[in-house]
């Protein structure tokens, strides 16, 4: 248990009690209704007021002692103190002789110290100090623990009654010592802007594609839905302007504020659907097509990564669908190497791209050939996921796809590193987390009603 209060009752002693799950907190006894509050422990409130009825009570105290042995309330003797050593030193052996390794990690938590009045600092999961403390915590852990890595922006969780899910902020390293991201300047500082414009993420989007063996004319535009927009515009009430929205409005309508001034012809970044080909060990990519012509978001203020329209891409089957196979836990892994090395052999000059998208497309083209699969819109196997790029507060964020190979996702770090010199503009790496995999290691920071929490990683 993380917290929980103490109450004095005369007779009983001091009774530990936590409000979280509403058990009692020691002695191994727990009560089938116990609440900090009397009332929320009845079943039925409020009263009847109609005809008679019959009312029948049954009350019932049963209890039931879990097993449990005696309580230690004296000193070990000295011979039962050298058996509890002994049986550690015995535990210890087998340990070592069959290769268990045990870790313990940890979650310590922070306070603010210059207003522990707030909201933030005492029953709020969120707030604008905490955030912004939070970022300068991981990026000091990122200093200290993950020299060479990345800082990744991310989702955290959400829960019932809050409205949006919670942030995340994550610092990551190899393990091995080799640099993730070798350039650390070129990870943008959150709180600054950079003046990043819509123009200037199209090009940079483009040299990724790219860097990463993909035709440019795969990148997509993203657009806000204007037909959804306008009909809420519509909806605000006459004497009041939309584009003067206050913070003391919904969210709704600060959303559509911004959407208007910004305009909603003009796209909110760029999408470019990716996957990896396991049978030519490369990138592949495809437009996306819709009914209506171009990519329109998915209503909302979440990162663009997010409302992706991915139900409105061709259906295919689940049968014709490319498998993916897990990898085993139990796999003896490489060593990984250098991906910047990688793209940089992989690519060395524009002729070598356009002959590898020549030869991808050419052996894609055989591939549905072989399948029977025509390449029409009936059956279009195209990727599910993409990766998004999106200028946002005056700067570039990355919503990383999911993907389920750590080399394929330092894959694409590298190419928006290599890229981001190129261009000399730091960017945010946001979206999916890395893939699980013991080659790298993290710390985590989020937040917590009242403090912040870091997720130390296992030591």
């Amino acid at each position: 248990l993380h917290a929980w209060a103490e109450v004095y009752i005369p007779g009983a002693g001091w009774i530990g009690l936590d409000p979280t799950s509403g058990l009692f907190a020691g002695e191994g006894h727990i009560p089938l209704a116990c609440t900090p509050d009397p009332i929320s422990a009845a079943p039925v409130t409020g009263g009847y007021f109609g005809e008679a009825v019959d009312v029948e009570f049954h009350f019932e105290n049963a209890v039931q002692r879990l097993i449990e042995d005696p309580r230690v309330t004296k000193p070990y003797t000295e011979e039962q103190w050298q058996a509890i050593n002994l049986l550690g030193e015995q535990v210890d052996r087998d340990l070592v002789a069959h290769d268990v390794r045990l870790t313990m990690g940890g979650e310590p938590t922070f306070v603010s110290i210059d207003d522990m009045e707030a909201a933030e600092w005492n029953t709020a999961a969120d707030g604008p100090h905490k955030r912004q403390l939070a970022n300068d915590l991981v990026r000091r852990l990122h200093d200290a623990f993950g020299a060479g890595g990345i800082l990744h922006y991310g989702q955290g969780k959400w829960y019932p009654g809050e409205q949006l899910p919670r942030w995340k902020l994550a610092a990551y390293w190899r393990t091995d010592g080799v640099a993730l991201w070798r350039d650390q300047a070129l990870l943008a500082d959150i709180s600054k802007a950079y003046g990043v414009t819509i123009d200037l993420a199209e090009r940079f989007a483009t040299r990724v594609a790219e860097r990463l063996g993909l035709r440019p004319t795969h990148l997509q535009p993203a657009y806000e839905d204007a037909f959804y927009y306008l009909l809420e515009e519509g909806r605000v009430p006459a004497n009041l302007d939309p584009l003067q929205a206050n913070l003391k409005d919904p969210l709704e309508r600060r959303r559509l504020a911004e959407l208007l001034q910004r305009g909603l012809d003009t796209p909110k970044g760029y999408v470019l659907p990716l996957q990896w080909n396991y049978a030519f060990q490369g990138w592949d990519s495809a437009p996306w097509e819709f009914r209506r012509g171009h990519l329109y978001l998915i209503p909302g203020d979440s990162p663009l990564g997010l409302r992706l329209p991915l139900s409105e891409l061709p259906w295919l089957a689940e049968e014709e669908q490319e498998p993916f196979f897990e990898r085993s836990q139990f796999e003896d892994l490489p060593p990984l190497p250098d991906y910047h090395d990688v793209i940089q052999t992989r690519i060395a000059s524009d002729a070598t791209v356009s002959a590898t998208h020549n030869s991808q497309l050419a052996m894609r083209n055989a591939q549905f050939a072989t399948r029977g699969g025509p390449l029409g819109a009936q059956l279009k196997e195209v990727p599910r996921t993409a990766l998004c790029i999106e200028p946002r507060q005056g700067q570039l964020f990355f919503f990383m796809p999911p993907l389920h190979y750590l080399e394929h996702y330092l894959e694409l770090l590298a190419a928006i590193e290599l890229t981001a010199e190129e261009f000399n503009l730091p960017v945010v790496i946001e979206g999916y987390d890395p893939p699980t995999d013991p080659r790298l290691q993290h710390i985590k920071v989020t937040p917590d009603p009242g403090v912040i929490e870091v997720n130390v990683h296992p030591a």
